[in-house]
């Protein structure tokens, strides 16, 4: 055997999975410590908040680690968390708004830029993306959907991974058909 083991295959696909596991969960951790700094730490009365602890139940988020979440709401440095809206548009002319939840608004919307102009996507003023979506419950939907060339659909599947990449970045809607 020439230094190839199962386990040594397992290990580094264990340590992917368990990465891409963890930066979810840590996610899922802000959105529901913002839910419960806003409107409470009873999921009965926050709506917003039950919302988030079903999303992380789905994840297979262990329960310890949604308590502690909502037992940071409580903590002064929670007290700096706030959701943030960007809106943004990308390659082939098409509209972005990104949700993202930060303690520091200046060095989020700082990597925003830098991430939208790195694929070919500039940041917009407020209200300049957000009119071509109608908000249903709580997602954005696009009232006018467009179809991307094949390469500003490579580039615009690059810009979503590195948003996705993005620890701060929660969500991201597109007019992209």
């Amino acid at each position: 055997m020439s230094g190839h083991s199962k386990w040594a295959q397992i290990k580094h696909r264990k340590s992917a999975t368990d990465a891409k596991k963890g930066k979810l969960f840590s996610k899922i951790a802000k959105v529901i410590t913002v839910a419960a700094k806003e409107l409470g730490s009873d999921p009965k009365t926050n709506s917003k908040l039950a919302f988030a602890i079903e999303e992380a139940r789905a994840a297979n988020m262990p329960s310890e680690n949604i308590e502690r979440a909502i037992k940071r709401a409580s903590e002064k440095e929670a007290s700096d968390l706030k959701e943030v809206l960007y809106e943004a548009y990308g390659p082939g002319g098409s509209a972005l708004i990104i949700k993202a939840v930060t303690d520091n608004g200046n060095r989020t919307t700082n990597e925003m830029k830098r991430l939208l102009f790195q694929h070919g996507a500039k940041l917009g003023t407020q209200g300049s993306a957000v009119w071509a979506f109608s908000k249903q419950e709580k997602e954005f939907v696009p009232n006018f959907p467009i179809e991307l060339t094949e390469n500003d659909n490579k580039q615009f599947e690059s810009l979503l991974e590195a948003l996705d990449d993005n620890d701060d970045v929660q969500e991201v809607y597109s007019n992209i058909k």
